[in-house]
């Protein structure tokens, strides 16, 4: 193993978690320690310190701790008010969890296309898809770069409509000075494990400074209840476990410094991949943190992946289809052009705070398969 925690320059992973966790073990392990120890693992203390902690990081007046990003996403939806016969303006190139969220509280996704440039949700298309039934505006700040918060925000106030921040890659991105998922009604953050901050599990969060939302989904995620045994609504089971919190307590304190990281490696690769024919680089923008460095091969994307995994190069196309073209949502091809071509051009190249000289190896094999 070198220095930077890596086995091997040949076998580069787009993603791996164990550097992390051996530059962290000492403050993981006396965190696994306490929680044990404890005798209290699901809510509790530890999750209470948690969202008090991250609600200050984030700025923001509540943080609500929940079983995973979905989650936060269905709960945030339902805290919102949106439900049956609603509609919700979103991203088509993005997780399914996005739009299932939607559907999954009986509302309707209704997709706008993409702006090219940063793979966001065009805000120039969103207000022709208003339609009377539309009550909320769901953007994803993709790859951790934030969507155009202010164009969003300013249709939402002028239609009388919620904005919901999906921000499960995005945890630490600033626009404009604010961290996102403080800038709508709420934002949605996911602790999967391959996240900016990510746990050792599944783990979610929903920001919000509305008094009613957070009491809301307080109540959602712990069976529809203020208090045990007095259920007022039909709610869910999803409770942040006491040990995802003190871990992700862990790494809250690293956070800031792993996404610079992550952003000097987006840099270095744009300085090594520079002027390379058939390549798109991605914008080095202000706030942007790199969940994913993402480029566009607009050529033969497929075989450019094939080519780096024959070198133990790890990659990953997301999202390789489009949400309205998933059979559950069946538009016809061609109908989101922008958020298609995107599909079948986007790599995501190996990312995270620990990789060092590996990300030279893997803009020279890929310098070298275009050439």
């Amino acid at each position: 193993m070198n220095s930077n925690g890596y086995h091997s320059m040949k076998a580069i992973p787009v993603y791996d978690p164990l550097p992390e966790v051996e530059a962290l073990w000492p403050e993981l392990e006396e965190a696994f320690r306490r929680v044990m120890h404890s005798g209290q693992y699901i809510l509790g203390p530890e999750v209470e310190a948690f969202e008090q902690e991250v609600a200050a990081y984030l700025g923001v007046k509540y943080a609500i701790g929940v079983n995973s990003g979905t989650d936060a996403l269905v709960i945030a939806l339902r805290a919102l008010g949106v439900g049956p016969g609603d509609e919700v303006i979103t991203t088509p190139f993005t997780f399914f969890a996005t739009a299932e969220a939607i559907s999954a509280v009986g509302a309707t996704p209704v997709f706008v296309d993409i702006d090219p440039k940063t793979f966001n949700i065009n805000p120039d298309l969103i207000a022709p898809a208003i339609t009377p039934r539309t009550k909320a505006i769901l953007p994803v700040h993709l790859y951790g770069l934030p969507a155009d918060m202010d164009t969003i925000l300013e249709i939402a106030r002028s239609h009388g409509l919620k904005v919901l921040e999906d921000c499960a890659q995005a945890f630490g991105a600033t626009y404009k000075g604010r961290k996102v998922g403080t800038l709508g009604d709420a934002g949605a953050f996911s602790f999967f494990p391959t996240k900016n901050l990510g746990g050792y599990g599944d783990g979610g969060l929903i920001a919000t400074n509305s008094d009613e939302v957070a009491e809301m989904a307080r109540m959602l995620r712990a069976h529809g209840s203020r208090r045990k045994y007095h259920n007022e609504m039909v709610g869910y089971n999803s409770r942040l476990d006491a040990l995802q919190a003190a871990f992700l307590r862990v790494k809250l304190k690293h956070v800031d410094a792993f996404n610079a990281r992550r952003r000097e490696v987006a840099a270095r690769y744009n300085d090594l991949l520079q002027g390379v024919p058939g390549l798109v680089l991605p914008p080095l923008t202000e706030g942007h943190v790199f969940h994913q460095y993402t480029v566009r091969i607009p050529v033969g994307r497929d075989q450019v992946a094939e080519e780096l995994a024959s070198k133990g190069i790890g990659t990953m196309v997301y999202y390789p289809v489009p949400l309205h073209r998933l059979p559950v949502y069946g538009y016809p091809e061609g109908t989101f052009p922008e958020a298609e071509r995107a599909s079948r051009e986007v790599l995501s190249l190996p990312m995270g705070p620990f990789l060092g000289p590996q990300n030279e190896h893997v803009a020279s094999l890929l310098r070298e398969i275009l050439a």
